[in-house]
């Protein structure tokens, strides 16, 4: 609890057997008041490695639903439990939860609705490993969507963020895709919506057992990006009315 605001840290995990206990050893939980993991039909000893550090709060999907999937019921579940400020955070250990109480303050203090921890502010990307195509693409990803959603984000695709509960209520995050778009397709609801969103700097770390998209992939993540912003910037100018900007 801070500020009367109740704290809940959503985990959305796939294959994270080997990092999902040191991450959750790190949160902080004299502030959190409930953590919830959302396994995704993960091929290795997740949920089982989750059962022994009797998560209280741990839903397994009985097939695999992607990672926007995941979010979903995240979020769900985190509305159901009352949360009033609801953080995303990746049990890959790649982002560090230390952060937490600091995103946390920023939301229950009334400054901001939304919080990212942003690897790109200052030079944590590359010093914490991030492959130089995947920082190059980044960068020119980030360039692109803040031209066509006029805005200024250092990055758009953090994995690590923070929600009022005003703003889970008011997108409607279920009608974004179930692939790793979802994050920007939640983004650009957000500033749809309205909401002002900040960035807190945030050290990362690559390493085998971190999470990563292979190149296919990301090739195919990169056009959904482009795809998510041209559509914004059409539905704001009122060329188009995509489904995705229309209230819960």
């Amino acid at each position: 609890m801070l500020l009367g605001k109740k704290i809940i840290v959503v985990l959305p995990a796939y294959n994270a057997e080997k990092t999902i206990a040191k991450t959750i050893a790190e949160i902080p939980l004299d502030m959190v008041d409930e953590y919830v993991v959302v396994d995704d039909a993960s091929t290795d000893n997740t949920i089982q490695v989750a059962s022994t550090l009797k998560v209280k709060n741990l839903i397994k999907h009985d097939k695999n639903r992607g990672y926007g999937g995941n979010q979903k019921t995240c979020y769900d579940t985190a509305l159901a439990l009352n949360g009033d400020i609801v953080i995303m955070l990746h049990p890959d250990y790649q982002y560090t939860p230390k952060l937490i109480p600091s995103m946390a303050h920023m939301i229950a203090s009334g400054l901001y609705p939304v919080v990212i921890a942003s690897r790109i502010l200052g030079k944590g990307a590359l010093r914490g490993g991030m492959p130089k195509y995947k920082y190059i693409s980044n960068r020119f990803l980030t360039w692109v969507q803040n031209m066509l959603i006029n805005q200024k984000l250092s990055e758009y695709h953090s994995g690590y963020r923070a929600f009022s509960r005003e703003v889970l209520e008011t997108v409607n995050y279920n009608a974004n895709s179930d692939d790793f778009v979802f994050d920007n397709q939640m983004l650009a609801q957000i500033f749809m919506a309205g909401f002002e969103i900040a960035e807190i700097t945030c050290p990362t770390k690559y390493f085998e057992e971190a999470s990563s998209i292979n190149l296919r992939r990301s090739i195919k993540y990169g056009m959904g990006v482009l795809k998510t912003s041209m559509g914004y910037f059409l539905h704001k100018t009122g060329i188009l009315s995509l489904s995705i900007y229309k209230s819960k």
